[in-house]
């Protein structure tokens, strides 16, 4: 795993502390940290549930402006990553594209756009 991608997990868990100990059961789980699992599983459940309520505009913000340098990134597998789990994600549902739309930055929605059409999706 890149040093890029290893900030990407500890960058995560400091928005969403609350998902540490899934985080480290994933771990002791599988004997090593399965990127996609953790992003699709534990994390994104988390930031779909903040995007939903659309309360905590702050901590929305804080995710979205993150992902938009993750975006920007030179790591291609962190972005690969990003896209096929977080990106994918977010487009499997109209409504919260929507309103995650409304944080994204435009290299972000630029990514999303192209995970959806790699998926078939308009």
């Amino acid at each position: 795993m890149s040093k890029q991608s290893e900030e990407f997990f500890r960058v995560m868990l400091e928005f969403l502390p609350s998902t540490k100990n899934k985080y480290k059961d994933s771990i002791e789980k599988y004997g090593l940290l399965l990127e996609t699992v953790v992003i699709e599983d534990i994390f994104m459940p988390e930031i779909i549930k903040l995007i939903i309520e659309n309360k905590n505009i702050k901590l929305l913000k804080g995710i979205f402006n993150y992902f938009e340098e993750v975006s920007n990134c030179e790591d291609e597998h962190l972005i690969n990553i990003f896209s096929i789990t977080v990106l994918e994600m977010l487009g499997n549902d109209k409504q919260i594209l929507k309103i995650a739309q409304k944080y994204m930055g435009p290299e972000t929605i630029q990514l999303q756009i192209e995970a959806d059409r790699s998926l078939g999706r308009n």
